[in-house]
Parts: structure tokens; sequence; C-alpha cells
């Protein structure tokens, strides 16, 4: 199961990445392609890999990594709000910033 995990978090990670990379030639599907990935990036984070383990520092991990994955579906929502504004960045670096932080500082041992 952790195989299918993986592979749909990396899905989703490059349609993210489509997604917000094609923005910038108005391509007019790329905010329906960011938020089917944010979606599915959120959908692993918050619903497959769950952590039932004591260690406070990383159940506090955790939450800052849904709280990354909330910020990033917010982003495709503001793609959708407001399609002439820049705001959508915004949120899409609050998010990065949040799941880059727990990605470094999270131990690999103690998330399995």
């Amino acid at each position: 199961m952790k195989k299918y995990t993986s592979l749909l978090f990396l899905l989703g990670a490059a349609l993210v990445l489509i997604g917000a990379a094609s923005y910038i030639t108005r391509w007019t599907l790329s905010p329906y392609v960011f938020s089917a990935g944010a979606l599915i990036v959120a959908l692993v984070q918050i619903l497959l890999t769950p952590y039932n383990g004591n260690d406070l520092i990383v159940k506090r991990l955790r939450r800052q990594q849904i709280l990354g994955a909330i910020f990033l579906v917010a982003s495709g929502v503001l793609m959708f709000a407001l399609p002439h504004g820049n705001e959508w960045m915004l949120s899409l670096t609050i998010a990065a910033v949040f799941e880059l932080y727990a990605a470094f500082r999270m131990p690999k041992t103690d998330v399995e």
C-alpha cells in the first residue's frame, strides 16, 4: 500500500507543478490541473498517511503538513476565484514553506 501511496503523491505533485508552471502561459486548463494535483496531495497527506505514534514533535510536524496541504488546496481555489490576480502565489508560498519545513525536520524512522 505504501508504494501506491508514494506513486499517488508523486502524481499529485507532478500535476501541481505542471498546473503552476503552465499558468504563466494562461492555459485555460492549468487551474484544473493544479487543483486536481492539490487535492491528490492533500488526500494522501491527510487521509492515507496517518501518524499514530506518541512523539509530540512528529505530531506537530504532521499538523504543519496538513496545514500546508490545506493552503495548497486554497491556492487552487484562488486560481479560480481570482483568475487575473496572483494572490494564489502567496498561498502556494505559504504551503511550500510548511511542507518544506516539515519534510526536513521530520525524522524518517518515526513516521512509519
